[in-house]
């Protein structure tokens, strides 16, 4: 048996540490032996939205030791970082295509905050097609895609404005912060959007034509009400995202180059014990956390 938390919909974040049976890998899966895992806003809205069913392992990031490998795979004893479901246990079995190795100098809590956030804001930029002379629009900049998002779209040439919900939330972001949409008025040829609702009616408003939306997660709530003909003009467009799992592990080996080189910076905003996920959770609904926050589960 392995420590976990699992979905409880009667505990008040909807999760409780309990006692499962280490899970078997399958052909062309490995086992780790978990270090730490990051919580995600959408890890809490699985929990309570019945995605992810009561009594099953919540969770998607986690970085880890190697403890069982495929043919050809890590070596036991490995560091590596992985997306996988049911990712917040001490034992966790991961798709082999779905890790990258962890270089020796790259802290593990680091690692792990890199899965999911960091693969939507690099595919999402991807897709949208990023480069030199774009002006990029990234809301909710302050939480973890968003601080990702900020740091890669610089990179790739573009202008960035990054909208946070207040001054101090925009502490360390290196782009032109703004507080909302407050006082934007220029066009943007891509919007990476985290928040939803009315800021993202009021960020469609602002694309250019031929500019996109790649609707990221929806952390305000409230839904979103388009004025009449606001879809009539110009070509532009509203993509949903999710993740592609199936170039995962090549993506993190690339944010993992970046992460051991300089290039990106991962914020983490908490980090404590697997068993203090309700004091993270209440943080993270509370937007009291810039960046990431990161649960410590073995070593």
């Amino acid at each position: 048996m392995v420590r976990a938390l699992v979905v409880d919909p009667s505990a008040p974040v909807g999760v409780r540490l309990a006692d499962v049976p280490e899970p078997v890998p399958a052909p062309g899966q490995l086992l780790l032996d978990a270090r730490h895992v990051s919580l995600n806003l959408g890890d809490l809205n699985d929990a309570r939205s019945g995605r992810v069913p009561p009594g099953a392992v919540l969770g998607s990031d986690v970085a880890g030791v190697v403890v069982r490998t495929t043919d050809g795979g890590p070596p036991i004893g490995t560091r590596v970082v992985g997306l996988a479901a049911g990712a917040f246990a001490e034992r966790v079995v991961v798709d082999e295509t779905a890790v990258a190795p962890v270089p020796d100098h790259v802290d593990l809590a680091a690692a792990a905050a890199l899965p999911v956030a960091g693969l939507a804001a690099l595919q999402s930029l991807r897709a949208a097609e990023v480069g030199p002379g774009k002006r990029v629009l990234v809301t909710g900049a302050a939480g973890g895609v968003g601080r990702f998002a900020v740091q890669l779209a610089g990179h790739a040439g573009a202008t960035v404005l990054a909208s946070v919900g207040s001054p101090a939330r925009g502490a360390g972001l290196d782009a032109e912060v703004i507080v909302g949409l407050d006082g934007l008025t220029e066009p943007v040829d891509i919007v990476i959007d985290n928040v939803g609702g009315p800021q993202l009616v009021a960020a469609w408003a602002l694309l250019a034509p031929g500019g996109v939306v790649q609707s990221i997660g929806w952390s305000s709530g409230e839904p979103a009400v388009f004025p009449p003909y606001a879809t009539v003009g110009p070509a532009k467009s509203l993509t949903s995202f999710l993740i592609d799992t199936a170039t995962a592990g090549a993506d993190l080996g690339e944010l993992l180059a970046r992460l051991a080189d300089g290039t990106l910076t991962v914020d983490l905003g908490w980090q404590g014990d697997l068993a203090d996920v309700a004091e993270a959770a209440a943080a993270l609904r509370g937007r009291r956390i810039a960046g990431k926050a990161v649960l410590r589960v073995t070593g």
